[in-house]
């Protein structure tokens, strides 16, 4: 595990010194752990991952270097043990209509989503919307969301710079060669004009502006996860829900609730 460990330091920009002060450890057994000359304990290398934030898939992956076997599960989505998850889920996302929220995995598939999120994708290419429907294609790709996002480009922006951290997190080549496929979408020189409020909101983060049915809409976005999540699958969920960023963003999509 010696070259895998090194090279989540280095990412890290931790020294051998460091992580050992961290890991209750000593400078020469990080040495000589990462250059082979020593085996650490099943304890050890959790303990190393765990300082080193390294994300729970890839704690599987030092664990089996090292000659241990992985400890964290991967479950199925439908598997029968992860029912009660699945079904918190879709109550959270339900209880947040008529707000949109939805939930990915790790490649930014969505893996459900509300009615909230139904209403923003009318009127999106067929084929973008076939499983599994991807969140990055859906915003970016020219038949998806992008040409009725008001201010493209700093969304766009702000995207990008999220899959780029959670590039550096995971280390995922599948995630890359999405991250490759969707900033290599056309990208128009200015946003779309639009008319300038009557009364300007001062947002308090960057919002989403975007055109439903002849309305510019107004959304903050908020990501969470599972705290300490001890299986796969759950470690590399999140749930996103979009907060009205003004008073007539909520009126309009209070109106649309049967």
């Amino acid at each position: 595990m010696g070259p895998l460990l090194r090279a989540w330091r280095e990412q890290r920009r931790i020294s051998q010194l460091e992580l050992a002060l961290r890991a209750d450890s000593s400078a020469r057994h990080i040495s000589f752990v990462e250059t082979g000359r020593s085996r650490p304990s099943e304890e050890m290398v959790l303990r190393l991952a765990e300082h080193l934030d390294v994300p729970v898939r890839e704690r599987n992956a030092l664990l089996l270097a090292a000659g241990y076997a992985p400890r964290y599960p991967e479950t199925p989505l439908d598997d029968p043990a992860l029912g009660a998850l699945r079904e918190g889920i879709e109550r959270l996302i339900g209880g947040y209509e008529p707000y949109p929220a939805l939930v990915v995995d790790a490649l930014y598939d969505v893996v459900a989503a509300n009615r909230g999120i139904m209403t923003l994708v009318d009127g999106v290419s067929e084929s973008l919307l076939e499983p599994p429907l991807n969140a990055m294609r859906l915003a970016l790709h020219p038949q998806g969301l992008a040409p009725r996002i008001r201010n493209l480009r700093a969304w766009r922006g702000h995207l990008l710079e999220q899959m780029e951290r959670q590039i550096a997190l995971h280390r995922s080549e599948p995630l890359r060669a999405l991250y490759e496929e969707v900033a290599a979408y056309p990208v128009p020189d200015a946003d779309p004009a639009e008319e300038p409020p009557s009364e300007p909101v001062p947002y308090f983060a960057l919002p989403l502006r975007i055109e439903h049915e002849g309305r510019t809409l107004s959304f903050i976005s908020s990501i969470s996860t599972f705290n300490t999540p001890m299986d796969v699958t759950v470690a590399e969920l999140a749930i996103e829900t979009l907060l009205p960023a003004d008073p007539a963003t909520a009126k309009y999509l209070q109106g649309l609730v049967p």
